[in-house]
């Protein structure tokens, strides 16, 4: 790896371990209160939070050895969300309260995959799952996708193919690219999160939807960096990693310098905005999710750089042994 790219990859590291830690040292704003089982609670508030953070440790743990720091302190994280839902047992009573909502069997897919299950919560997602209402209802497509993957990590049975909820989304339309903005920013990352189980199978992309990608995710990239859509870029550098083929490193390079300056000192990420524009550090609500994202997008950026250095690597060897031999 040459100097330049070693201080890049340097950089993701750094950009993506004091983001963690932030998220660490601010583990109580994703605490289960009492509203998270009431009648009309706001799921987004508790839940969403708590599910976010399970789903990012679980790829930080995937692409880091045991012995890593980073991994270390995912593994913390991940049992101490496991533990706000009673180690499983609060997704029964969900389950109880909410037999057809999606969300929380979206939620402990999180946990699943990473080996933490409840066997009576299971059985009870199966049975709703298995019912003519559950195969029928309507759903955004990328919450269809979103459902599907869900579903084959909770060890539930799939009740569709990823290809039929694919073929309805924005993204698989492979639309103009003048239509790109927000809203279809945040739908196209999910989908591709859900197609490839949050960046674990780059080669579920079709080819089609991943040569559309290669082709405009950069500059889409560079419009939201310029807008500080900080959130959104992360999302799509995420996106940038989970997609078969060779890293664009200079797209990585200059996106990542541009969010180093953009995160705060505590290592918050806020969603939009220059960060001398505040005076005063972002409220929680205003910067987990960016935040979690920015370690979520880093250990997949770092993870598709080491596979292109060592791609690189072999191939000067095999070059070198060929010229050796010539």
């Amino acid at each position: 790896m040459t100097a330049p790219a070693a201080r890049a990859t340097r950089e993701v590291r750094d950009v993506g371990e004091a983001a963690l830690t932030w998220v660490s040292a601010h583990r109580d704003g994703f605490t289960l209160g009492d509203d998270a089982l009431a009648e009309h609670g706001n799921v987004n508030t508790t839940w969403k939070p708590l599910g976010e953070l399970a789903q990012v440790c679980v790829c930080v743990r995937r692409h880091t050895d045991p012995a890593d720091p980073l991994h270390v302190l995912a593994s913390d994280l991940l049992s101490f969300a496991w533990q706000q839902t009673g180690r499983g047992a609060l997704f029964v009573e969900l389950q109880r309260l909410e037999p057809f909502a999606t969300y929380p069997l979206e939620v402990y897919a999180a946990f699943a995959s990473a080996g933490l299950r409840h066997a009576g919560y299971e059985r009870a997602a199966a049975t709703v799952a298995r019912t003519r209402s559950w195969r029928v209802t309507e759903q955004e497509p990328n919450r269809r996708l979103s459902v599907l993957n869900s579903e084959r990590r909770g060890g539930i049975p799939e009740h569709d193919d990823m290809a039929p909820a694919l073929s309805r989304t924005w993204l698989a339309g492979l639309p103009e690219p003048w239509t790109f903005e927000l809203a279809a920013g945040y739908t196209l990352t999910h989908v591709i999160f859900h197609l490839t189980d949050w960046g674990l199978t780059p080669q579920s992309v079709p080819a089609p939807v991943a040569d559309y990608l290669h082709h405009w995710l950069a500059p889409w990239l560079d419009t939201c960096l310029e807008d500080e859509q900080w959130d959104l870029s992360c999302e799509l550098l995420a996106v940038a990693s989970s997609l078969p083929g060779p890293p664009e490193r200079a797209l990585f390079e200059e996106a990542w310098a541009r969010l180093s300056v953009a995160q705060d000192d505590s290592g918050a990420v806020p969603e939009v905005g220059a960060r001398g524009s505040r005076t005063t550090a972002p409220a929680f609500i205003d910067c987990y999710h960016s935040t979690l994202m920015t370690a979520f997008a880093a250990v997949l950026t770092l993870n598709r750089l080491r596979e292109a250095a060592g791609d690189e690597a072999g191939s000067a060897a095999v070059d070198g042994g060929q010229g050796v031999r010539g």
